[in-house]
């Protein structure tokens, strides 16, 4: 079992991410935004791994920036980006190293799998 960190700003979305993660017997922790987010990972809780939205719409940085401020804080936690906007290779190598990423829409299959190989590196 692993804590996961879900960081989404769409609240439906976040929720269903959510419950598909417990579903397979992960814990998770929820952020609607990089504050939240921060203080999770600034917290003595236990974290193996953030997913967050690459574009956050209330935060002054977004997934990316946050995947940064993550690793200083926990540098091996992992990192599982998502979006539903397309990414070009420029945008793709700003991603933390290792990092893995899941399109947007994705279905259940799709995040068990990307979350079970994020889990597995």
């Amino acid at each position: 079992m692993a804590v996961i960190l879900v960081v989404e700003d769409e609240a439906f979305i976040r929720v269903i991410a959510e419950r598909m993660i417990q579903g397979w017997g992960h814990q998770t922790l929820s952020a609607g935004d990089v504050d939240e987010a921060l203080s999770h990972l600034r917290s003595p809780q236990h974290i193996d791994a953030l997913f967050t939205d690459i574009r956050l719409k209330t935060a002054p940085f977004g997934g990316i920036e946050l995947a940064y401020e993550a690793i200083k804080l926990r540098p091996k936690l992992h990192v599982l980006y998502t979006t539903g906007n397309s990414l070009t290779d420029k945008a793709k190598a700003l991603f933390v190293e290792g990092a893995h990423f899941l399109q947007k829409p994705y279905v259940d299959q799709q995040l068990q799998k990307s979350v079970e190989d994020l889990i597995a590196a």
